[in-house]
């Protein structure tokens, strides 16, 4: 019997819930992004199609890449292409599997995930056109929580909060 594998959403969520604009991140924040590659690194990470597009140098180091997309003919070099997210779980190598984008499979997963690495940007984009689920506070209880500041590199104060499903 295969073990129960864990799943855990991550993003940078702005304060109205905004993930994203014209199929980019909101802002550059450097700390996030290493804060991303440390949480990441030596795990699978299983994004939508668009939200692979969007990534400037392709698949990312270091990590499975699985992309969910309901388009036969896709193929990308050090990518596994999956059409549906049993497919993207029984290709997963270890605990936990990261949902790294977009919307849709945001909300898709969100049910089944036990844990959530949310970076919560103090600050609102009005042009936003993408957006995470809602964080429902009776099914997620805050686990960790670090602050973060502004300063010459990050434009925004930002706060990282893990999340763990109530048990």
């Amino acid at each position: 019997m295969t073990p129960m594998i864990s799943i855990a959403l991550i993003a940078a969520v702005a304060e109205n819930g905004a993930i994203g604009r014209n199929q980019q991140l909101l802002c550059h924040l450097p700390n996030d992004l290493k804060h991303f590659k440390t949480l990441t690194s030596g795990h699978t990470v299983v994004m939508g199609r668009r939200t692979f597009e969007s990534l400037p140098n392709g698949a990312l180091p270091n990590r499975k890449n699985i992309v969910l997309t309901h388009n036969h003919d896709l193929a990308w070099p050090g990518v596994a292409v999956v059409h549906n997210i049993d497919e993207a779980m029984a290709q997963a190598d270890k605990s936990p599997v990261f949902i790294i984008g977009g919307a849709t499979l945001y909300n898709e997963t969100i049910g089944l995930a036990d844990t959530l690495y949310i970076t919560h940007i103090h600050h609102t984009f009005a042009d936003a056109d993408t957006f995470f689920p809602a964080i429902d506070k009776t099914v997620w209880i805050k686990d960790e929580v670090q602050e973060m500041p502004a300063d010459e590199r990050h434009a925004y104060s930002y706060t990282f909060v893990t999340y763990r499903r109530k048990r």
